[in-house]
Parts: structure tokens; C-alpha cells; sequence
């Protein structure tokens, strides 16, 4: 089972890719810097947040799950 931190270090950096790839979309969208650098800095709080609570709703879950005997 994955640590709090480990669960947290891993939502950070997907969420520094995601972000990146958010703010050059915005870019291209919207042509403005300035607002590019907005959405990209607000999906990055939310988005890190929903990652970390989905991986650790996820580390409840059985589903899929092997264990060391089989």
C-alpha cells in the first residue's frame, strides 16, 4: 500500500505534466498568455486534490488486486 506522501509526490507530477498540457491548449485557444497561465494554475490545485483522494479511494477498493500467495 502506497504511503499518504508517495500518493501525493505521484498526484504532483502528473499534475505538473497535465498542467503543462493544459496551458498550451489554453494558449492556442484563447491566444492570451495571461489567461492561459490562470486556468493552468487552477486545474492544477483541483485536479492534484481529486488525483490524491481518487488514489486513495482506489487503495480501498479490491478490485484487481492480487495478493503475495497467489
Amino acid at each position: 500500500m502506497d504511503t499518504h506522501s508517495r500518493s501525493f509526490a505521484k498526484a504532483l507530477s502528473w499534475r505538473a505534466t497535465g498542467t503543462i498540457d493544459t496551458m498550451i491548449i489554453s494558449l492556442v485557444v484563447t491566444g492570451s498568455v495571461k489567461l492561459a497561465a490562470a486556468i493552468g494554475l487552477t486545474e492544477v490545485v483541483t485536479k492534484s486534490l481529486l488525483y490524491y483522494l481518487h488514489e486513495r479511494t482506489w487503495l480501498k477498493i479490491p478490485y484487481g488486486r492480487k495478493t503475495a500467495a497467489q
